[in-house]
Order: C-alpha cells, then structure tokens, then sequence
C-alpha cells in the first residue's frame, strides 16, 4: 500500500512562537522626563495643549476666550470682592471689565512694573482693591475711581493682608500699617495696634522679592530666601528663616490652595506648608522642562489644576488624587492668573486678557500633540517584530489627527507620517489603523499624535512578536 503523501501544514498566526497578547493603554498618566526607555507605558515623553480633565483620557485643550480688544501686555490682575475685574495694562491704564469691554478707571501708570493686588476694607468706608508696582504710589479702588492710598510707604510694593493689616516691602524692609488702619504706617506708640517695620536680613543681602499672607503665617521670599513673621501684634511679630537655598524670583511665581503654597525656583517647583522644609517630590517628575526660571514665570491655581508658566510652556499639574500628573500647555505667554467668580482667568504679553474653558483657543482651533515613550520589548536588548498598531479616537467635525513614526529613541529628526484622520459628523468613536510595515523589525518606536481641533484618545494597542535574544 503506498504511503499518501502528506504536506507540512503552518500553524495558525498565534501558533507563532513568540506573539504577544496585544498591549493596550488606555490609562494615561501625563508628562514624565526620567529615562524614556524605562518609565511606564502611560507616561508621554512630549505634551503640547492636551488635558487629563476627562481622565483617564487623554483630550485636546485648554480652550479659551478672549474679554474684549487686546490693549497692551497686562502688567496685573486683581478683582474687587469678586465683583468685578481689574487689569493693568502696559500702557499705564487701570481698567475694569465690564461685561462686554474694557473701561478705564486711571491712566499715567508706570508702563514696565508689575502689580500685586489684594482686598481690605479696615476702617475705609468699604473693602477697597490694594494695588501696588513698587514704582507708582500705591492705589485703591472704592468701587467707583482709583486713588492713591494715602500715607502708604513710598516705593511699597507686593502688597497682601495678614492679621488685619496690610503689608508691603520696600527694597530689604516689610512694612505693615496699624491695626485696621491702612493708611496708617508709621504710628509706633508702643501699643497693640502700631504700625510695623523691619528689616530682613539674608545671607546674600537680597530684596525682598515675595510677600503673601495666604497661610497661617506671612511668607517672605527673596530669590534664595524663605522667611516667615509670626504673631499677632508688633511686640509678638518674630522673622524666622526657613530655608536659605529656595527662594522666589518674583511675587508673581507662587500660588496657594488647600492650605499648600506651591513656587517655582530654579532648582524645581516647590511644595510649602509650613510644617517642613520645602520640597519639589511632585514636580520631579518633569525637571527638565523646568529650566530658564526667571521673574516672568508665574503661578496660579483653578482649585484643582496647578499653572506655572516657566519660558514658553506653561505646566500644569493636577492634584486629583486619582490623577497627580502633568501636562503642558502652550502658545499663551501667560503674565498673570487670578480666579474670577469661580473660574480662571490670565493676562498675557499680547494684552489678552483670557478666560480659561472651552474647546477652540480664542475661536481658533486647538493644535496640539502628545508624544509616547520609545517601545521596546520587554528586555531592551531583545529584538521584536511589529505585527499591529492601532488606536481609538473621539473627533469633532473637522478635527485631524496625524500619526507620526519614529525608529530614535528621542528628537526630532526622523518623525515620518503614516496616518491621517479627519472627523466628520458629530462626535464618535473611531478605531484607526497605524501601518507599521516599515518599521517591522526596528528596536525600538516612537509614536506622536498631532492634531488640531476637538478631540479626545482613549486607547492605542500594539501588538509584536518576540524574537530571539542573539
């Protein structure tokens, strides 16, 4: 009997010795600047203009909107009982937004100095906005016109409140008016209720560069200085140096909320409650956007979101305790934030004053991108084969994305487009296949999501085959 002949049959695909199960992240985690080949896979190397406001997905914004005509860069923000909001812009106004346009309440400013701003009413007829630059006498606005502050110390600037006085500094010296008399700074009758001075020493003989009564104490910052003043009355008021190695480089780069002031120095951005040393933990995790720190950063806080603005980027840190992670946001060169009415607002170098919310950047679609870690196999050493990418979107009408390859392991040189998408129709979910075939057999890739417009990444997957370690 002859033996039939019989044909070697292959093995199904996922018979295939080393194919792995596909990988999904559908988590993401934010920013991260450590070693890229071995954080986790839920972290991007790259931001620009994305959020984790719809975590875990990853959505385009912050959007924004823009309050009237831009003037002149805004030099300050402030709002007078949470009424009505006020801006300083660099060509010497004092305007309040009044619902449609900007109407000038005073002119003849100083056009370069920035101003800080704060409420008190002591024994004026009412709560009265406080500004002050430390070049102009210092102001207040009644509710109707701006006026000098009468009997304020010359040169005053960085002014806040604190134990029912006002403060300012002028140059190495804190000045506080008398008990609920702010226009009182130079009554020392040795009672209770004296007005206050002193002089803050500092190993490098520096400035005052920072004043805020927004914790239990009033915090004194120099650029590498932090101090604070307890008690309650002059004869009780005692300076006491916390650390001589962090400090502010200007009034405007701290923030407080929950009872935590965060401020960016140029060795990281710090977290302060007054209970220990200062420490930057949360914000080690980007330090390396964290460079060129300088008087033009600035701090502000949504009660949930953290902003500091340090060069071009503005970082952004949310506190969720189910999200503690970073993302960044750009093309705005913020000057100053302030909340208004429960919401946050920020001034800029272009005059815009700007309303934080929404999903176009001033009616202008949103551009934005992120770029993942380099993938590798599970031992870096170990080659793969890349069988399948793929990646789960939610696009508005007119919404593009762009999916870009990269064999490096960071840079831009060698970004190579292989994908495009076009949302049409309302909003849905759409499943993208990323062709791979080129990038077969590299060790390592990079994948960048760059779009503009609405929209929002729920998931990207891939699956490889593991060859042999030679």
């Amino acid at each position: 009997m002859r033996k039939p002949i019989q044909y070697p049959v292959s093995p199904p695909r996922g018979d295939y010795p080393g194919i792995m199960p596909p990988q999904s992240v559908r988590i993401f985690k934010g920013l991260n600047t450590f070693d890229p080949l071995s954080i986790d896979d839920s972290f991007f190397t790259d931001m620009s203009n994305m959020t984790l406001d719809e975590y875990p997905t990853l959505t385009a914004g912050p959007g924004y909107s823009v309050l009237g005509t831009p003037v002149a860069k805004v030099l300050g923000l402030g709002t007078w009982k949470d009424a009505e909001l006020h801006a300083v812009f660099a060509d010497g106004t004092w305007r309040k937004w009044n619902g449609s346009a900007w109407t000038t309440l005073a002119s003849g400013l100083n056009t370069t100095a920035e101003w800080t701003f704060t409420n008190f009413e002591g024994n004026l007829n009412a709560i009265n906005l406080i500004g002050s630059n430390g070049v102009d006498p210092i102001k207040r606005y009644d509710g109707s016109t701006v006026q000098n502050l009468s009997g304020a110390p010359t040169g005053g600037n960085y002014i806040t409140t604190y134990q029912n006085r006002l403060w300012c500094a002028v140059g190495k010296e804190v000045h506080a008016c008398a008990l609920d008399r702010p226009t009182e700074w130079t009554t020392f009758g040795g009672t209770d209720e004296d007005s206050y001075v002193k002089d803050i020493e500092t190993s490098r003989g520096e400035n005052v560069s920072f004043l805020s009564g927004s914790l239990s104490k009033l915090t004194i910052g120099t650029p590498n200085s932090l101090q604070e003043l307890y008690g309650g009355i002059p004869k009780d008021f005692n300076v006491q140096i916390v650390s001589e190695s962090e400090g502010f480089p200007s009034n405007k780069s701290a923030v407080t909320a929950d009872g935590v002031m965060r401020f960016i120095n140029r060795s990281g951005i710090y977290s302060y409650g007054g209970a220990s040393l200062p420490d930057s933990d949360f914000s080690d995790v980007i330090k390396k956007f964290i460079t060129g720190v300088d008087a033009s950063c600035v701090a502000g806080s949504d009660g949930t979101r953290l902003y500091f603005r340090i060069g071009s980027r503005v970082l952004i840190y949310d506190t969720r305790s189910e999200v503690r992670s970073w993302v960044a946001w750009t093309g705005v060169n913020v000057t100053r934030f302030t909340i208004f009415q429960g919401e946050l607002y920020a001034g800029d170098e272009a005059g815009r004053v700007i309303k934080l919310g929404g999903t176009t950047a001033g009616g202008a679609p949103i551009s934005w991108r992120a770029v993942t870690k380099p993938f590798t196999n599970n031992t870096i050493a170990q080659k793969q084969r890349w069988l399948k990418l793929w990646t789960y979107w939610e696009f508005a009408a007119g919404s593009t994305l762009n999916v870009y390859l990269s064999k490096s392991i960071s840079g831009d040189a060698d970004w190579e487009l292989v994908q495009t998408i076009t949302g049409t129709g309302e909003p849905t979910m759409q499943r993208i296949i990323v062709p791979v075939n080129k990038y077969t057999l590299e060790h390592h890739i990079r994948i960048k999501f760059e779009g503009t417009g609405w929209a929002r990444m729920h998931e990207y997957m891939r699956q490889i085959r593991q060859l042999s370690i030679h």
